[in-house]
Parts: structure tokens; sequence; C-alpha cells
């Protein structure tokens, strides 16, 4: 299906791997010029080449860390007015929150909350000018089910959330859409390190973790980094002008709620 945004250039932050990875890839394959962006200079670098020679898309690396003044400079030196702005960055650990101490919580809340909203503020007026502008930011399903110990990604997330709920209805008519990609369980590198993690404070079966994490999906299975980066190329596509402020979860069914 062509999605209509070859030719399109996009930005995809925290792109080395995992969810970020794939939606680079996805947006390559749909004919997009990419900016992809990691703070590994060798994980980025593989990640660019791979998705070149997979995609033939003009892909540029910026190793930089984007929650940073100086990252983000580099970043938009390499694509100063995208047409297309993936915000993604990683979480807080997993800690219980009488342990967070000040600087722990206003780093998590740059991290998920104030690093995507200078970003936004850097690129929506000229997307609005172009009068074309896809902006998804990769959130989480804790937004709506909150867990114990991710109180912080909770937090930082669902303040992310709420700031641009406003922001997005003030630019819809210039054809700059808004959203939120909300994931569950995916099978990715971080929660794999989880598994082992609690494998190694329990002492039970890795597997034996990730079948239980699996069975509690409805779907009975984890996501694929594939299963995320399609929807996001799809909210970025021109079939999707219509759909913005809103929060798509992608959980297999976990989240139960009609609503």
């Amino acid at each position: 299906m062509d999605l209509g945004i070859r030719g399109r250039r996009a930005i995809v932050c925290a792109s080395s791997r995992g969810l970020g990875r794939a939606c680079a890839l996805a947006l390559a394959e749909a004919g997009v010029t990419l900016v992809i962006n990691g703070r590994d200079p060798a994980a980025l670098e593989r990640t660019a080449e791979e998705i070149r020679k997979i995609t033939g898309a003009d892909v540029t690396p910026v190793a930089a860390d984007i929650s940073t003044p100086e990252g983000q400079a580099k970043v938009l030196a390499a694509c100063p007015e995208p047409d297309i702005l993936v915000n993604n960055n990683a979480g807080p650990p997993f800690r219980d929150y009488r342990a967070l101490d000040r600087q722990a919580m206003l780093d998590g809340v740059t991290m998920n909350m104030v690093t995507p909203i200078e970003l936004i503020q850097r690129v929506v007026d000229p997307m609005a000018d172009k009068g074309f502008g896809r902006i998804v930011n990769i959130t989480s399903l804790s937004v709506k089910m909150p867990m114990a110990g991710l109180d912080l990604s909770s937090g930082a997330r669902a303040g992310l959330t709420a700031f641009l709920a406003g922001v997005a209805h003030t630019v819809a008519d210039k054809n700059v859409t808004i959203n939120n990609l909300l994931p569950g369980y995916f099978d990715t590198d971080r929660l794999r390190k989880g598994f082992a993690a609690s494998a190694e404070r329990t002492g039970r079966p890795e597997e034996e973790i990730a079948a239980e994490w699996e069975a509690s999906v409805p779907a009975k299975r984890l996501g694929t980094p594939a299963d995320l980066g399609h929807m996001c190329a799809f909210l970025c596509s021109v079939y999707a002008g219509y759909i913005t402020g809103q929060n798509i979860l992608m959980d297999g069914g976990l989240y139960p709620s009609a609503f």
C-alpha cells in the first residue's frame, strides 16, 4: 500500500534499536528520507546501514542524546524542517517510588515529557506553514494502566499526553496531526532484560516468566516491533489526516476497558 509520503523527511528519535528502529524501517519502506538518532554511534551506524540495504532509503544517523539541548540541535541541524517527527526515548528504570530522589524525577520528566515538547515546539510551525505534518509520540500502556514501579514513566508520559491534547487541536486545520502510540508488552531488548533480571531475582527460569507475560495478554503473544512500526507509518500517511489527538493502544487487548 502506497502511504503517500514518498519523498517526505522524518526524524525518528531513539531509533537505533527496538520500537524506534521499527518505526524508522517502516517509514523507510514507505519511501521517507530519514534522520535516525541514538546514543551509541556503532549501533546507530549498523541500523542505518541495515535500513539502507533493506529499503534503499536515504538515512542519516545522528549520534546524540536527544534529551539535551545539544543533542536536539544536532538532530535538527541534519533535518531542520521535517515533515514527520517520531518522538521516542527510553523510560526511567523500574524502581520503587520511595527510592526516587528529586533529580531522578526531574530526569524522568525531562526525558519523557519535556524533550518531545521541545522538539514539537521547533518543528510544528514549519509543518503548519507547509500544510503537512505528522507527529507521533511513543508513550506507554502505563498512561492508561499504571504499573507499580513504573510510576515515574507513567506520570511523565501522562503529562505529555495531557499537554499535547490541546496542542493537537490548534494545528489540525493545517493538516498537522499529533497522536500517541501506547505500546503494551513488546518483544524488545528492554523487556527481555526485565525477564532476565526477574529470573535472577527469583530463581525461576526466564522462559517461564516470559510465558506468563504472554499468557496474560488476550492475543497470547508479545507484540513485535514491526507491529508498532507499521502503525506508526500509517499514522504518518496521507490517509491518517483525520486522526489527531488520539491515544492508540497497541497491547493485544490487555487493557480491560470498552473506552
